[in-house]
């Protein structure tokens, strides 16, 4: 999307007379020798096939039609090898990072509330060796409190060290890890702690303190609670039965002789690794059961498709490590010894709310080369930049726009733009520390305008994945020399993807000019399935004639000639209005989620009704600046009330899904705007920022009345 060029034709043509000439004298000796042409052929050429001719597939990718990979190196076909194996190849780089906090202050904020605020040193390391050495002392230890191989752990915990520490630790001794969200709920954690049957708990003090101790007496099974922070020694006021223990006791208890010279039960590839907790955006969270080898098979395809990926880079870790794509994006990492810095949204930026004014945030001091993000995080620095666009003065705005706008003409053929970069996007690059090279975005769709800024603004490829739990995060991801947008790439090297005809919502593999209908995945990375529900294995997982296992996803996508993937639909969120059509709810939102006055949005429809209504977070700044416009005055939250504003709001957004082409039908008729963000600690969305719908409709449920005239 080109931004809007406010200047003089005159002065306009100018600047692109000295641009055309500029391109003229350099394009020849920079094509010659930075290998663009080289580049540009890649991103061209066919990156699957169907391997049975037919349009629905299965796709491959072309360099494994015959078989699929399934493991990094021959010999380490379990995750502890894997380890091992790097600790041995790179024992002194760094591995695992934690940044020193020096000082915290609460700040009184205008409205009354206080928020916290830090100040942050250097990142302190482990090395590959003292991370090694000091999984093994833990998990020693944990056997000597008596957790037995096979039997089930639980870590409840925040990103940190700590956190993958403790999984390497029962990687080595079998021990299946269990992993909920730190922002579920009390049931939801006495749930998947009681489906599981766990005695042993690996958690954080602030996590036990707020969350987990409010619902122990719901846990009966529950004997030993293991606590990462180092303070305090005691831990009084807990139901008897239950042991508290700091984890560097825990480790000196398995350093001891007697332990030590316990034997190690190693695991075998198909012994399960990890029990995943969905983030249950469509109800009660659900286990996934993941083994050694699918996990295995997911790093060694994602791997493939990052370019030179070795010990010199490094990776900022902030997702959570209980959604897959944090724990798979780690897992490749360490099997190629990059070092791991760790960092949460709060503090990730030099703009992070929980950074001082005039310190450093993560970013800028670790400054990362490699990145995952979620879509909800990237559309958030979109937006902040371009309010900070909006902010410059004439020239600089002017300069900007034609900046961007002339490097979206040049990524689009395939070419870089040096002196762009240099001069006017440096800046912006340097929020992610100026050295990002791969960002990769995953658990939801990526807008093409949010996708198109982050490839221009941060000077780094954006490649767009398509995976889930069930598939170890793996399925497909865009490969660096791929600047299209819209679409997540071919199959990754460790799956296959099939389309199945979707009758209900005229979805085929016949149609043209593109096969359409719902992905399924299939492949070695493709998980063992659903923690103790049958009923749900069978509708969602089989396995085929050869042996083969296959996810049936939901999704819908359609695939491209150069066989990459464009994901156009959900089987849930497909509504049919009264009249008879069909509604993408996903559509709507990934539309109009780009409209500056949205910060986020959720549509929703009664098939027996004839219109769609929406639930609005407005951003604060424009909402506050229109209100002002209009006269509206009072408390953000009369103001989000204000019948007027919401009469407004919907005009714009009205403008803004008929400038995108939504149908007449797709374009939300009502909408209620929502003074109150949705956070994970809401309950509203997951902690991978997807919306989970049915909380919504019951937050809502008043409003959805009110909308459809029943109030």
């Amino acid at each position: 999307m080109r931004l809007k060029e406010d200047i003089n034709p005159l002065l306009l043509q100018v600047f692109r007379s000295i641009v055309w000439l500029y391109s003229l004298l350099t394009f020849l000796p920079w094509y010659l020798l930075s290998g663009a042409g080289a580049s540009l052929q890649r991103a061209k050429r066919v990156k699957a096939r169907s391997t049975s001719g037919r349009p629905a597939g299965p796709y491959r990718a072309v360099n494994v039609t015959q078989r699929l990979a399934s493991t990094l190196q021959p010999a380490c076909d379990t995750l502890d090898k894997v380890f091992e194996y790097a600790a041995r190849r790179f024992p002194r780089r760094d591995c695992l990072g934690t940044r020193e906090v020096i000082s915290e202050e609460d700040e009184p904020q205008p409205n009354g509330k206080v928020f916290k605020k830090v100040i942050l040193g250097d990142y302190r390391w482990l090395s590959y060796e003292d991370a090694y050495r000091a999984a093994v002392r833990f998990g020693s230890g944990l056997a000597a409190l008596g957790q037995r191989p096979q039997y089930n752990i639980a870590i409840f915990c925040e990103t940190r060290a700590e956190w993958v520490v403790t999984a390497q630790a029962c990687f080595m001794n079998n021990f299946p890890l269990v992993t909920l969200y730190s922002t579920l709920g009390g049931s939801a954690i006495a749930h998947g702690l009681n489906e599981t049957e766990v005695t042993h708990i690996i958690t954080s003090k602030d996590l036990l303190q707020s969350r987990l101790k409010a619902i122990l007496v719901e846990v009966p099974r529950l004997q030993h609670i293991i606590v990462v922070d180092d303070k305090p020694t005691a831990w009084p006021g807990f139901p008897r039965g239950i042991m508290v223990h700091n984890m560097a006791s825990v480790q000196e208890l398995g350093a001891k002789a007697e332990n030590m010279s316990r034997p190690r039960i190693q695991p075998t590839p198909s012994n399960i690794a990890v029990i995943m907790y969905t983030s249950g955006s469509t109800g009660i969270p659900k286990g996934v059961m993941i083994s050694h080898s699918n996990l295995i098979a997911g790093i060694t395809g994602m791997a493939e498709r990052i370019p030179n990926l070795d010990e010199t880079d490094t990776y900022i870790g902030y997702l959570p490590l209980a959604h897959v794509l944090e724990l798979s994006a780690e897992l490749v990492c360490v099997s190629h010894g990059c070092r791991i810095g760790y960092s949460s949204p709060q503090t990730l930026a030099d703009q992070s709310t929980k950074i001082k004014k005039g310190s450093k945030g993560d970013t800028s001091v670790l400054k990362p080369t490699l990145m995952a993000a979620v879509p909800e995080i990237m559309d958030r620095i979109y937006k902040n930049v371009m309010t900070k666009v909006e902010e410059m003065s004439r020239l600089q705005r002017t300069l900007f726009v034609l900046a961007y706008n002339y490097k979206m003409e040049q990524i689009s053929k395939g070419y870089s733009t040096p002196l762009c970069d240099r001069l006017v996007f440096r800046k912006v690059r340097s929020l992610l520390g100026g050295r990002t090279r791969v960002l990769l975005s995953g658990g939801a769709p990526l807008s093409a305008a949010t996708q198109r800024f982050m490839n221009i603004c941060f000077c780094c490829p954006v490649g767009q994945g398509y995976g889930l739990t069930e598939t170890c995060g793996a399925g497909t991801i865009s490969e660096k020399w791929d600047y299209s947008t819209g679409r997540v790439g071919a199959p990754l090297v460790c799956s296959e993807i099939t389309l199945k005809d979707w009758e209900e919502g005229g979805y085929h593999s016949t149609d043209k000019p593109h096969p359409r209908g719902e992905i399924l995945i299939g492949g070695p990375n493709v998980t063992m399935g659903y923690f103790k529900n049958e009923v749900k294995n069978r509708e969602d997982f089989y396995v085929d004639e050869g042996g083969q296992r296959w996810f049936c996803t939901g999704d819908i996508g359609e695939v491209h000639p150069d066989g990459c993937l464009k994901i156009i639909d959900r089987k849930k969120d497909l509504v049919k209005l009264q009249a008879g059509e069909y509604v993408s709810l996903g559509k709507v939102e990934a539309v109009l989620k780009n409209c500056p006055f949205i910060d986020n949005i959720c549509a929703y429809a009664n098939s027996d009704q004839s219109y769609v209504i929406s639930f609005v977070v407005p951003n604060q700044k424009h909402l506050l600046a229109l209100a002002e416009q209009r006269g509206v005055r009072g408390s953000w939250e009369e103001i989000c009330n204000n019948p007027d504003m919401e009469k407004e709001v919907l005009r714009i957004i009205t403008e803004a899904a008929v400038g995108a082409k939504l149908e007449r039908f797709e374009i939300p008729r009502k909408i209620r705007l929502s003074a109150e963000p949705w956070t994970p600690e809401t309950g509203l969305v997951t902690d991978a920022f997807k919306l989970k719908r049915k909380e919504l409709k019951t937050h809502y449920q008043d409003d959805i009345e009110r909308m459809y005239g029943g109030k």
